[in-house]
């Protein structure tokens, strides 16, 4: 059975006239439909370029990427980005900003608010809609951007460190919101993460890479019990074998 996500022998560069920039080199990648897979590695390894290539925002220089089966810009499956910053608009309220993907692609329909409208109820923020981004705290925000997201059904998300401008509190909640709504939907994801506890506490795998050019240095299979939210893998006695396994890893990157 072919993976939902295929990268198969990648290699991109950046160019410039002072020269070339290898980004990632023969990089082999594949990701089941419903998985969770955290990407991590050295900074300025290629993590966020991972991303825009699988996306079709690059394109590869050699080898192929499949998204269901399929080059991303051929591919009947939607994708959404999440990036670090929730990019809301003050000038829009909370409704009008989460709506924002549906009124670009002409989809405003009676189903779609209403989704909409069940979503913001269901993600804590039901009695907000018409207030302003600045009004609502930095974890708030973040789930309006996860919402915006979502309201699109999304088969893959991608979330380029969408927590790192969070305080660490903040963030802990967050991320145990947004990573149980994630599973629950279903829906297949790719985090770029710098924090490894964050890696851990979310995938089913953590993806290392080595330093750049990129490639596949570790791939380990997490096996924490079904029913354990991101917050509490942090007090399992297997997160800090995981934790110590992949630091090693990351200390040993040429």
């Amino acid at each position: 059975m072919d993976s939902f996500l295929a990268l198969n022998h990648v290699s991109y560069a950046y160019h410039s006239p002072q020269g070339e920039l290898p980004a990632m080199t023969d990089l082999c990648l594949s990701i089941e439909k419903g998985e969770f897979v955290s990407i991590v590695g050295p900074s300025g390894c290629g993590k966020s370029t991972l991303l825009s290539l699988i996306c079709g925002l690059l394109k590869p220089e050699e080898g192929s990427i499949l998204v269901g089966g399929h080059p991303p810009d051929e591919s009947d499956v939607k994708i959404g980005y999440m990036l670090q910053k929730d990019h809301l608009f003050e000038w829009r309220n909370i409704f009008k900003n989460v709506c924002l993907g549906l009124e670009i692609q002409k989809a405003q329909t009676p189903d779609s608010l209403a989704y909409t409208t069940q979503l913001l109820k269901s993600y804590g923020l039901e009695g907000f809609e018409d207030v302003r981004p600045s009004e609502l705290s930095g974890g708030m925000r973040q789930r309006a951007a996860l919402i915006r997201t979502m309201t699109l059904h999304p088969d893959l998300l991608l979330l380029d460190e969408p927590f790192s401008a969070l305080d660490y509190q903040t963030r802990l909640e967050v991320c145990d919101d947004i990573a149980m709504i994630i599973k629950e939907a279903g829906k297949t994801a790719v985090l770029v993460t710098h924090d490894l506890s964050e890696a851990i506490s979310f995938g089913n795998r953590v993806i290392v890479l080595s330093s750049r050019p990129a490639r596949v240095k570790a791939d380990i299979r997490l096996s924490f019990d079904e029913g354990l939210s991101p917050l509490k893998r942090r007090s399992d006695q297997q997160f800090y074998q995981y934790f110590n396994l992949i630091w090693e890893e990351l200390k040993g990157h040429e």
